[in-house]
């Protein structure tokens, strides 16, 4: 990984930020008899950087809300809305303007102008794949087909879920078919996930379609499994795909760019729904992914309070995000936190999910799930204390049916993925049920039901002539995979 240097991608994110929608960004001043020839090392890292702030900044922020690993200071205000639930349309404008005018239209021109870099192309149609994920997974239906020609229309027609994730594995295949390690067209430090490396690129395409295919699991199970089993004997990941930050001339991370821009305020602080359920577990990575405080006369403790229950007042402080996860504003290390695509540890338990349904055939689900909980200790830089949990803590222990190894591959998928991966946790909530240990905000205002979507966003109304084919939705509304009990 490398340090990335926003300063060269700053423009490009601005540009995005002040776009108002699917419809509004095709108003640019380029004619589009003329197309833009852009120099495709810059708009590559431009793009990465565009979808990493929505991950970590507006789909990171909601996620590690809404997946319980923190909830709204009852001594702020800022996401008081996200704990109850009730998140407004305008709320998604600078996230979808930021994913489909700043990074889609970047990987484009990229694939439109690579020439010989073809190296360049096929990670723009990785990151396409990537950023689609994203977004149809946050939104549903979405535009797809036209959605970047600039000029086209302003009737911009949104395709199914099931369209978009079809889409999303032929972007793989074409990126797949494109990737050689051999090409004597090198990619650089232009690349701010691997540094060009491309046996990496390999992995990290083969390790989407894998995530890909598990999340159609329940609604399509044999498109699933015969995806699944095409990839039997292909390169995963076995390290972290991410982008790392620096500390000064605006290259922090971008949750803790958030908090910077709202004077340091602290927002965000432990939910006890995560606290409980690993310190049933005696699990250490608590102490490296919180603060500590004094409670009750005890010193370093980790305390957090309930699930939305921000209109109390506490007599005793909170625990906070830690810096190692970008979440603690008073402390300028949050700035180096990375943005973290596809963890090891997840790569590890996507595996063992593939294994334990018989979809892989070699190798076995527990130790895939074990090297996932080791990955994730060594995230957390206390790889040594991983195989004393694995023997002892309960949710660590290799259970014998199906169903209940996937509620354990999952729940430590879900303990994996607090601070750096909490939209995905969300996500893969919402696909399985678990972990099945969620509780109710106590001032949700979505009739006792969670939220299971983000809300289309204004200027897509306000724009997009085709929205009325889509309409707004409540955020209780699920997805199409989204079956599960």
């Amino acid at each position: 990984m490398r340090k990335l240097n926003i300063k060269k991608v700053a423009l490009a994110v601005t540009i995005a930020v002040t776009a108002a929608g699917c419809g509004k960004f095709l108003d640019v001043n380029e004619s589009p008899n003329q197309p833009l020839v852009a120099d495709v090392k810059l708009l590559l890292p431009s793009g990465q950087a565009a979808t990493a702030h929505v991950l970590s900044n507006q789909f990171g922020i909601t996620g590690g809300i809404w997946a319980q690993y923190w909830t709204q200071n009852p001594f702020s205000s800022q996401y008081r809305n996200n704990d109850r639930y009730n998140l407004q349309p305008s709320t998604s404008n600078n996230s979808w303007a930021i994913l489909y005018a700043g990074a889609l239209q970047d990987y484009k021109r990229v694939i439109e102008n690579a020439g010989s870099l073809t190296q360049h192309a096929a990670i723009a149609y990785v990151m396409k794949a990537y950023t689609y994920q994203m977004i149809t997974d946050a939104w549903g239906d979405v535009p797809v087909k036209d959605a970047l020609n600039e000029g086209v229309s302003l009737n911009i027609p949104y395709q199914s879920q099931k369209v978009v994730y079809d889409s999303i594995q032929l972007w793989l295949d074409r990126g797949l078919a494109m990737l050689n390690p051999a090409s004597p067209n090198k990619v650089g430090s232009e690349d701010v996930v691997f540094q060009g490396n491309i046996n990496q690129w390999i992995r990290f395409a083969n390790t989407l379609k894998l995530r890909a295919y598990l999340r159609i699991s329940a609604i399509d199970g044999t498109r699933a499994e015969a995806g699944v089993r095409a990839l039997a004997g292909k390169p995963l990941l076995a390290s972290s795909a991410m982008i790392q930050y620096a500390t000064s001339g605006g290259n922090e991370n971008p949750l803790f760019s958030e908090i910077l821009g709202l004077g340091r305020t602290q927002n965000l602080v432990a939910s006890n729904t995560f606290l409980d359920a690993m310190k049933e577990n005696n699990d250490p990575r608590l102490a490296q992914l919180y603060t500590k405080v004094t409670w009750d006369g005890v010193e370093d403790t980790i305390v957090g309070g309930p699930q939305g229950d921000f209109g109390s007042s506490p007599d005793f402080d909170y625990s906070y995000p830690s810096a190692a996860t970008g979440g603690l504003g008073a402390d300028n290390n949050s700035a180096l936190a990375p943005v973290v695509l596809i963890s090891e540890a997840e790569s590890y338990f996507l595996q063992a999910e593939a294994r334990a349904r018989g979809w892989f055939t070699t190798g076995s689900a527990q130790t895939l799930f074990n090297d996932g909980i080791t990955a994730s200790f060594e995230a957390n830089k206390i790889g040594s204390e991983a195989a004393a949990y694995i023997a002892s803590a309960p949710d660590a222990q290799w259970p014998g049916t199906l169903a209940d190894q996937v509620k354990a591959i999952i729940t430590q998928k879900y303990y994996a993925m607090n601070g750096w991966q909490t939209f995905e946790a969300w996500t893969e909530w919402r696909r399985t049920g678990y972990p099945d240990f969620f509780t109710l905000s106590v001032n949700q205002r979505l009739g006792g039901k969670f939220p299971v979507r983000l809300p289309y966003p204004e200027t897509e109304a306000n724009t997009n002539g085709s929205f009325k084919d889509v309409k707004h939705r409540p955020n209780s509304e699920r997805l199409w995979w989204d079956i599960a009990e």
